[in-house]
């Protein structure tokens, strides 16, 4: 009888605690709504570690609010404790990409040693960090890089991506140029749609800068890295994904 009476207890707190969460959530929603008409949709609201605080998510973008939606506020959450960001790793988990759905055959492909550990690196063939960190990987063993090629520096990038793409040894002329500087050579004309279809694909997962990295568990670093950094992070995704 007392183990039923204990179950009770532990479902109802249960009920009541979702009920409370969901009661509480319909108030911010409501609250929100009828103050701010053209805020955006709110995606989901959820509890925070910190008490009376709710997060407030937005497609991928995070806000927080109190329990009554009378404050908005953006910033970062640091748990001192472990000196955790809690805000960037929800962000990084919201934005993860699914690296086995990605594209690579629209990808420009060369390996170093296994080739075991794989990336993918979005590069515009303008882009000094670009070339930075192409020399960079040099250092680095047993990688799978895919390159995929966005030309969005302008001036004559398109161009050149184009040509790379179209070269009967893509791969030659694209690291000839970013690593020793050789010109691109004019190449025919070829299907060059992958060029399209590589601008989409990093406007959807909203790669604003080259170079952008993506690793095997889906995490993704904006900017150029060092090969101790990168190797860090390549260490890292490996035992994730």
């Amino acid at each position: 009888m007392k183990k039923h009476l204990v179950r009770l207890v532990a479902s109802l707190a249960v009920v009541f605690c979702t009920h409370g969460a969901l009661a509480q959530e319909a108030v911010i929603r409501k609250n929100i709504a009828e103050r701010l008409p053209d805020f955006p949709k709110i995606d989901e609201i959820t509890k925070t570690p910190i008490p009376g605080i709710y997060e407030l998510r937005i497609g991928v973008d995070v806000l927080y609010s109190d329990e009554q939606g009378n404050h908005l506020f953006e910033g970062q959450l640091i748990d001192t404790r472990t000196r955790s960001n809690l805000t960037e790793a929800r962000v990084a988990k919201l934005t993860a990409i699914d690296f086995g759905s990605l594209p690579l055959k629209d990808a420009i492909v060369w390996k170093q040693g296994t080739g075991a550990r794989k990336l993918v690196v979005f590069a515009d063939p303008n882009c000094g960090y670009c070339r930075k960190f192409e020399r960079d990987l040099q250092q680095v063993k047993d990688i799978t890089v895919y390159t995929f090629l966005y030309p969005i520096l302008g001036g004559d990038s398109p161009e050149k991506a184009k040509n790379i793409w179209c070269a009967k040894d893509s791969t030659k002329v694209w690291r000839d140029w970013m690593i020793e500087g050789t010109a691109i050579p004019a190449a025919a004309p070829c299907d060059a749609s992958a060029l399209q279809r590589n601008y989409a694909l990093g406007r959807k997962h909203r790669i604003t800068g080259t170079p952008a990295l993506v690793f095997e568990d889906g995490s993704h670093k904006p900017g150029a890295l060092d090969a101790a950094q990168l190797e860090k992070l390549l260490v890292a995704s490996k035992a994730k994904s």
